[in-house]
């Protein structure tokens, strides 16, 4: 009750002096109007600190939050004290979240959220904690560097290696595998540019498939997407044609229809040369399959040679999908259970899985493939899959405390209601593998021209899963600067904060209600990350009560 006696004072204090601060210290003989801006606001100063307008005995579990800067919090002034009377939890945006406390060489340092938690402890508030396993605000760098690619230095030259090489002077036949083709060996002077020997493969008719009658050539290594390939070799035919090539795998078993292209034959000898990129569509391949099907003829080859490019540079080696799991669900759990670790005796409520929801395809996750992501961005669902929230939760119920209550959370469930059923069938998802979700968060950053009927429905489809219910990050904007805001535009703030409360009150059931964290109590000042410069809380930035004040509270005091 000290903290809450403090609190008023302070907040009267403030109050007095920025409304009566240009009033003559010796007062007047005679009555002065008070200007109607001031009149019209002076009954916020009738008005007890916030949470005293809850009905408890309706609403034993319910809890009225803040978002706190916990830099701000830890100085334990004013800010400290206002919050600590007016609200029964808090979250911190930032200072309990991943990369936070992560250090670059995977460290975690979870000073900075002790010392938070213990002011909080001090005040006689809760601590919600916000949260466990995001996207955005991870220490990227260190779980990116986890599942880097091997780097092999390099020589520092470039080269190409011989992979298959044969010029027939000493190589035989056996070179090559034939189906439905006759090879043999010329003559000394019938080679290349009549120079030396040549091997010749003759297809003795037209077949029904260009496949009909083939010759191999097999290699080693296998090869890999994204590797470069040259094949360079002589070549004539008695007749001129056309023929097509195959990826193999082995010598007759099909991998892809295209490889190195199109190869003319012509009567004079000519050199072939065509360099290709490995394809996803051809890696794997150990054998190169000529067609000779289309034409009944006699082909000629010499200086046979397949030749791979080594890069003189690092050379990347990738770490397998398998292993790349292992490592982020180990990362996890050790962030997780190092979290757990120094909180669990006090906090009792998590925020486990955040924003999951793609909003282009709201039935879906998001995923981080395909996007120029931020420095702090580290999407684990690319890695883990579906199941990283199963897992998450699992992990959250068997670090913490076995009575704690977990919550996914996510925004724009009253904007977008496909989005708001997409992580109502995903909790669905989330039980059917085995974990527990205890409650549904919703974020609500709205503004006063925010679709009512919308909000209404999407506490109705909330209500609607058995749940408890959160409105975890609430604030309304007004469409314009603080500078710019007029006595309507709070007006229509105060109006729809009490909309937000009264409807949560009437359609989420009593037993249902977890609470509702108010965002950003004072409005954000210009140099805010977030919502900067608008004045979007129930304080101003001097920390005077707003027409929102009054309004929440009202709503709070006469719910059922």
């Amino acid at each position: 009750m000290k903290m809450k006696y403090l609190a008023i004072a302070c907040l009267s204090a403030i109050f007095l002096v920025s409304t009566f601060s240009c009033v003559d210290y010796i007062r007047p003989e005679f009555d002065v109007e008070k200007p109607e801006s001031i009149a019209e606001v002076e009954y916020l100063k009738t008005y007890d600190v916030l949470n005293s307008y809850i009905d408890r005995a309706a609403n034993p579990d319910f809890k009225l939050g803040s978002g706190v800067s916990t830099g701000d919090y830890a100085e334990q002034g004013l800010v400290y004290s206002l919050i600590s009377s007016n609200f029964d939890e808090v979250a911190a945006g930032y200072s309990m979240k991943h990369g936070s406390n992560v250090q670059d060489d995977g460290t975690i340092d979870l000073a900075g959220v002790v010392s938070f938690v213990s002011a909080a402890k001090e005040a006689g508030v809760g601590v919600y904690g916000h949260t466990l396993c995001w996207h955005a605000n991870q220490n990227a760098t260190y779980l990116n560097s986890t599942i880097a690619p091997e780097v092999i230095p390099g020589s520092g030259v470039d080269r190409w290696d011989t992979i298959k090489l044969a010029d027939f002077e000493s190589d035989g036949i056996s070179v090559f595998t034939y189906s439905n083709s006759i090879a043999s060996i010329t003559a000394e002077g019938e080679g290349a540019n009549s120079e030396g020997k040549a091997i010749k493969i003759v297809n003795e008719e037209v077949r029904a498939d260009e496949w009909g009658s083939q010759f191999f050539v097999a290699f080693d290594p296998m090869m890999e997407e994204g590797e470069r390939y040259i094949l360079r070799m002589d070549i004539r035919a008695d007749d001129p044609c056309s023929v097509n090539n195959q990826a193999h795998t082995t010598p007759g078993v099909y991998l892809h229809w295209d490889f190195f292209g199109a190869i003319n034959f012509t009567s004079e000898w000519t050199t072939f040369v065509k360099e290709i990129t490995v394809s996803d569509l051809v890696a794997g391949t150990r054998a190169i399959a000529f067609n000779l099907g289309p034409t009944a003829t006699s082909y000629y080859v010499d200086n046979f040679t397949l030749e791979k490019f080594t890069s003189g540079g690092e050379t990347l080696i990738e770490k397998p999908d398998a292993e790349k799991k292992e490592i982020i669900s180990n990362e996890l759990e050790r962030w997780i259970n190092g979290m757990m670790e120094v909180t669990s005796d006090y906090i009792k409520a998590w925020d486990v899985v955040n924003e999951p929801m793609d909003d282009g395809n709201p039935s879906e996750l998001k995923s981080g493939v395909g996007r120029d992501l931020e420095a702090d961005q580290f999407y684990w669902q690319d890695v883990l899959g579906k199941d990283y929230a199963v897992m998450a939760f699992n992990l959250a119920r068997q670090y913490g405390n076995e009575d704690d209550i977990l919550f996914i959370n996510d925004y724009n469930l009253e904007y977008n209601l496909d989005k708001c059923q997409g992580i109502i069938d995903y909790v669905a998802y989330i039980e059917s593998k085995g974990a527990v979700v205890d409650g549904i968060g919703t974020q609500m950053h709205i503004s006063t021209n925010s679709d009512k009927q919308k909000i209404a429905d999407m506490f109705s489809m909330l209500a609607a899963t058995g749940k408890l219910i959160k409105v975890s990050e609430l604030d309304v904007g007004v469409g314009a600067q603080t500078t710019e805001a007029t006595e309507e535009n709070y007006i229509a703030q105060a109006e729809m904060y009490e909309y937000v409360v009264s409807k949560y009150m009437e359609l989420i059931p009593a037993a249902q209600r977890y609470g509702i964290t108010v965002w950003s109590p004072f409005d954000s000042p210009r140099n805010s990350f977030w919502r900067a410069g608008e004045p979007i809380g129930l304080w101003t930035e001097s920390y005077q009560r707003k027409r929102a004040y009054a309004a929440f509270a009202d709503a709070l005091k006469n719910s059922e």
